[in-house]
């Protein structure tokens, strides 16, 4: 169904609208909906197209005995290269059994050890064993199916365009799904959004993880920072000639004893740091890296041939590398790294809200202060369980606002071809990035912006901030003189946008740190300086360009630069930060919310009902045999 010029195909009402279908954007649906929220998911793609389902290392969490929170604070800021906010760090990992607990309440399984105890491994850059798995290495793919089956309605198919606001804040959002273009009105919008691994050329992030969630808030108004700070997976399989979405080959596989090495059998990472091969990954990447420049190769090998029981301990692994012709029991396994996680992004306080009220993120997607300049192993799903409940919470404080969106456009924004900003990308914006390769990465990508690029729209008032398109129809391409054919071009053009202004942001933000620091790697700056150990924050200034901000104190919480305020919160005094141990939130705000019970579903939405809540005693169920899960994987 297309609607008419100037009519949205299709509209919706919500409390809480969710763009993402991930592990922070589940955790926080089903947080709101149980305080009586109407919420909506909108996701881009299936049930099963999310960067949480492709995880494969597992949860760190703190372990009960020869570990504590002081310990993985401590491994956490040590990764982070002085860039952690403290305080965040030890809120969020102080909250990881309560939140590991209540997925298992939803009945996810965990491995157990031969003991009959949860199974716990080790990763690059922790002090001890404290990551615990599922199906041996489709941890994620098991969260996925827990949070999945909650309950909760989704849309699928459906890629938000934009998030509208006004002088009190957010009132909704515009997405195209196959019914054409419509719009959701809501006072409250999580960016789950995931990552922005499609920036380069080879990635271990699925399809979709077009940096939508970055783009989005900077159109908001919102602030991002740390952008710079992109982690690549060292090991990734590498297959000649690959290019997209890469399987990598988890951490973990090095945690039960594989060793990296080069084609004359030397290892890679010796004296390079203190804990070898589990070194950071910032730290394993730059080796690689050195050592491929060094032997003008493009891989080196990971041997696991002394594992025991490979095949069981890593069933996702072992199918991937079949397929590329590798037996991990008798072969090296050819790894290179590849794009994998960012740091840093949308600017947010310690229960997601971003410096626009109404507007929340959570997830990769958002930069809390968790992870600093470099992301220590498996603190991803942690953080998305923890912030995304908090998250989810936090979006009551916006119940009750007046929201509607009005209007038929989108401003008009640059899309380049993806083909180009990945070239770029890859070629000069890397593990390894130069002063001039950045400023040759900026000419090229402004340059051609400046041709003329856009990202199409007819309105009638180009500079309003709650005006929409509502039907393909309304949205002819500059270029080529032709109508869009549909949904899909339409995403593509998003997706094209997105991709574009969040390219220009982290060369922007690249550029500006000269200096290395966790992972971000200057080559003619090798050493961090110590009066860099700030924030990057970019904002887009009038023309939607994306600027370092000078103003960064009216964003909340990037190193004490002050908490957001959010006019017209209703019960924003009820939700402040909880610091108490084993709590996510404080106590519900108030009966007065609508039950779960009483809320309605959007049309065309899915209800996936779950089993009933189930847990061993220990509270955490076991897992009798591990499972296949995907092909590929991320941790």
């Amino acid at each position: 169904m297309t609607g008419e010029r100037g009519t949205p195909a299709w509209d919706e009402r919500a409390d809480l609208v969710v763009i993402g279908g991930g592990v922070a954007g589940l955790t926080a649906a089903r947080a709101a909906s149980r305080r009586g929220l109407r919420v909506l998911i909108l996701s881009k793609g299936g049930p099963s197209d999310t960067a949480t389902q492709y995880a494969q290392g597992g949860i760190a969490v703190v372990a009960p005995q020869g570990d504590s929170v002081d310990s993985h604070v401590a491994d956490t800021l040590a990764a982070g290269g002085g860039l952690c906010d403290p305080a965040a760090v030890r809120s969020i990992v102080e909250a990881g059994p309560d939140a590991v607990a209540a997925l298992t309440d939803l009945g996810a399984v965990f491995d157990l050890g031969r003991d009959g105890q949860i199974s716990r491994t080790r990763e690059g850059g922790h002090s001890t064993r404290r990551i615990i798995h599922a199906g041996g290495d489709a941890t994620g793919a098991e969260v996925q199916r827990a949070l999945s089956e909650a309950g909760l309605p989704v849309l699928f198919g459906t890629a938000v365009l934009d998030v509208v606001t006004d002088e009190s804040g957010v009132q909704g959002v515009v997405a195209v799904s196959g019914r054409g273009t419509g719009v959701v009105h809501a006072p409250a919008v999580l960016l789950a959004t995931g990552g922005l691994g499609q920036l380069y050329a080879l990635s271990t992030n699925p399809a979709g993880a077009t940096a939508d969630g970055v783009a989005l808030a900077l159109w908001a108004g919102a602030a991002v920072a740390d952008l710079e700070f992109l982690q690549f997976h060292p090991t990734v399989l590498y297959t000649p000639g690959g290019i997209g979405r890469q399987p990598l080959i988890s951490e973990a596989v090095r945690g039960e004893g594989a060793v990296l090495i080069d084609s004359r059998g030397e290892s890679v990472t010796a004296g390079v740091h203190p804990r070898g091969d589990l070194a950071p990954r910032d730290v394993v990447s730059r080796a690689i890296a050195a050592r491929l420049r060094e032997l003008g190769e493009d891989h080196v090998y990971l041997d696991a041939r002394g594992i025991p029981d490979f095949t069981a301990r890593f069933p996702t692994i072992t199918t991937s590398c079949r397929v590329a012709g590798i037996d991990p029991r008798r072969d090296l396994i050819p790894v290179a790294p590849a794009a994998h996680y960012q740091c840093g992004g949308v600017v947010t306080d310690l229960h997601g809200r971003t410096g626009v009220p109404g507007l929340y993120a959570a997830g990769e997607v958002a930069r809390t202060g968790l992870h600093g300049a470099n992301r220590l192993a498996s603190n991803s799903l942690l953080e998305g369980l923890v912030m995304g409940e908090r998250a989810g919470l936090a979006a009551l404080e916006r119940l009750g606002e007046p929201a509607q969106v009005s209007g038929r456009s989108v401003p008009e924004r640059p899309a380049l071809p993806r083909a180009l900003v990945q070239r770029t990308m890859t070629e000069h914006a890397s593990v390894v990035r130069e002063g001039r390769g950045l400023a040759r990465a900026t000419a090229i990508l402004e340059t051609a912006a400046g041709q003329g690029a856009r990202f199409p729209a007819e309105s009638a008032e180009p500079h309003s901030r709650a005006t929409v398109p509502m039907s393909a129809e309304t949205l002819p391409t500059p270029a080529s003189g032709r109508l869009p054919a549909g949904p899909a071009e339409l995403i593509a053009r998003f997706e094209d946008s997105a991709l574009t202004v969040t390219a220009r942001a982290v060369l922007l933000a690249a550029a500006a740190r000269t200096e290395s620091r966790g992972c971000h790697t200057r080559a003619e700056h090798s050493l961090p300086q110590e009066d860099s150990a700030e924030p990057m924050v970019i904002r887009l200034d009038g023309s939607g360009a994306p600027h370092l901000a000078t103003d960064a104190m009216g964003s909340p919480v990037v190193h004490g630069l002050g908490m957001p305020s959010h006019p017209g919160g209703r019960a924003a005094a009820q939700i402040e930060v909880a610091e108490a141990p084993r709590r996510l939130m404080p106590e519900d705000p108030g009966s007065r919310f609508r039950s779960a019970g009483e809320m309605g579903s959007a049309a065309g939405a899915t209800n996936i009902q779950g089993p009933p809540d189930a847990s061993t005693g220990d509270g955490i169920p076991a897992r009798a045999t591990a499972g296949t899960g995907p092909s590929d994987a991320s941790s």
